[in-house]
């Protein structure tokens, strides 16, 4: 719990055993994933499940919200206030009770917004034509081929 309360990253189960595995070098990856379910049913932390994605962990209990980058799958905590009135909200287009909610961002990290502009950049610029870099004679045969 001690490394997973240091990360701010919302680490995988085997991003956390390889932390602790540092320490203690005869830890198995299945002790650290009983752990964390142990720890999680308790409520001593939140476990982040989203379908076609590996569960992340929250040291963090407190209810609050995520951003989740559509890229590399990483997770921050995003500083915003509950919007508790969307429970009643729901409530009202429902005959559930509405106990809790979960909301989560999509978006692009600042470094995968980087690459994506990087990459971006590079495919703008002019491919230069393969015979012409071959230098006169590579420009002579590309016109002899046309004729």
């Amino acid at each position: 719990m001690e490394e997973l309360r240091k990360a701010d990253t919302h680490p995988t189960a085997y991003e956390i055993y390889e932390r602790v595995r540092k320490r203690v070098p005869r830890i198995s990856l299945g002790t650290v994933y009983r752990n964390l379910e142990i720890l999680s049913e308790s409520g001593m932390i939140n476990k982040l499940e989203t379908a076609g994605t590996q569960k992340r962990f929250d040291g963090v209990t407190d209810n609050h919200y995520h951003v989740r980058c559509t890229k590399c799958g990483r997770i921050a905590d995003l500083p915003l206030a509950l919007l508790s009135a969307i429970n009643q909200v729901a409530g009202g287009v429902t005959d559930f009770e509405i106990l809790w909610h979960h909301l989560e961002f999509g978006g692009l990290c600042p470094r995968c917004k980087g690459d994506l502009a990087a990459t971006a950049r590079t495919e703008s610029e002019p491919e230069l034509d393969k015979a012409d870099s071959a230098g006169p004679i590579g420009s002579r045969m590309k016109r002899r081929r046309h004729l």
